[in-house]
């Protein structure tokens, strides 16, 4: 039985340096992926490129840098995008749908239920998917930042077997191999660290938005849904083939141990957090370590105005994110009862349990500070 893939491809292996479409490269990537559906798999394709794709013919000399210059272009460009894969699936003898979503659409649980059930009718019409973010309609604080994000969270979404981001790196290495001829390629990761981000740090292309970083928190996201991800190069026929066998020419994140459930993975990736809760060190150490709820004794500080059942972020006494929650609080009540002991708290506020956020509703997020990747 063919696997559920999902495939990303950014804007700078799909246009030229200065913007617009290489038809060339279209067609090379879609017979890389129809070669995967001819041999059964599920193909799902999230795809960058619509401003890269249309700055150029809506008139603009070099790619915009204000939001509703990018969304005119990008107005523009999906269509150029769209027609340019129709064309090249079309000899293949492959239909494909466009699906346009933003961060709202992952956050709200029947809006996302809604595409699934769209998604998986088309899979089943042996139809493959291609998706972009709605960038006409998207405002800055809902982006997903770059379709990086977008294709980890269409992966888990699926429930997909591989996740697949093609970049024009060859994987990632100890330092930027254009620069330190001495640079390692790391061959596989199995923790995601401080360390790797730092190595990771720098933009993409000038046609792009994402680097290496980002799609390292793709990777992160795919993890904890317990999705394997590979983070490489595409250059030849057959080498997306050669990705999926486990021999690509790149680097292969594995899928976390203990994957979350649907509900907790909703909570710590597609929710969209309404305030933010301030802990101290005793209340991190028991979040992260202890497998402990958040009681009011250990919280310093609120931040925003946020209503019980909605989703928040928690930092630690250093500013860092250590995770998100559901709250049982609203912001007023935690602050009236912060720093406060269990009885005395309950006191001071009506609330149906004294944990502000229970561990069956909490998702930690931070990013370990020694290094986990090898070869």
């Amino acid at each position: 039985m063919g696997q559920r893939i999902v495939v990303k491809i950014g804007s700078s292996s799909l246009t030229a340096e200065e913007g617009g479409l290489e038809n060339g490269k279209v067609r090379f990537l879609a017979d890389e992926l129809a070669a995967l559906h001819e041999a059964g798999h599920h193909v799902l394709l999230v795809t960058s490129g619509a401003v890269a794709a249309g700055f150029r013919r809506i008139g603009y000399a070099a790619r915009p840098k204000l939001v509703h210059e990018k969304q005119a272009a990008a107005a523009v460009g999906q269509a150029l995008l769209m027609q340019a894969y129709h064309e090249a699936f079309g000899k293949q003898d492959i239909s494909v749908a466009q699906i346009l979503l933003t961060r709202p659409d992952f956050g709200n649980r029947g809006r996302a239920q809604n595409a699934q059930r769209t998604i998986e009718e088309l899979l089943k019409q042996r139809v493959i998917p291609i998706f972009n973010e709605n960038d006409t309609v998207a405002v800055d604080e809902l982006k997903f930042g770059e379709n990086d994000t977008l294709s980890a969270l269409v992966a888990n979404l699926v429930k997909a077997d591989g996740l697949y981001i093609l970049t024009d790196m060859d994987g990632l290495y100890s330092a930027d191999p254009r620069k330190a001829p001495d640079a390692v390629k790391i061959g596989r990761v199995d923790v995601i660290s401080d360390e790797l981000y730092r190595i990771a740090s720098g933009a993409g292309s000038s046609v792009g938005t994402g680097g290496m970083r980002s799609k390292i928190e793709a990777a992160r996201i795919a993890m904890q849904g317990g999705i394997p991800t590979f983070v490489g190069k595409v250059a030849e026929p057959g080498d997306l083939a050669a990705a999926v066998r486990g021999d690509g020419k790149g680097t292969y994140f594995s899928s976390s141990l203990h994957s979350l459930s649907a509900k907790k993975h909703w909570i710590g990736f597609l929710s969209v957090p309404q305030g933010r809760i301030i802990v101290d060190e005793g209340a991190q150490t028991a979040l992260l370590r202890g497998g402990k709820s958040l009681l009011p004794a250990g919280i310093v500080g609120v931040e925003g105005d946020f209503h019980p059942g909605d989703v928040v972020e928690v930092a630690g006494p250093d500013g860092r994110t250590l995770g998100r929650g559901v709250t049982h609080y609203a912001a007023w009540q935690i602050t009236a009862v912060a720093r406060l002991g269990t009885e005395e708290a309950m006191k001071r506020v009506e609330v149906t349990r004294v944990e502000v956020i229970h561990r069956d509703e909490w998702v930690a997020t931070p990013i370990l500070k020694e290094a986990g990747s090898h070869e």
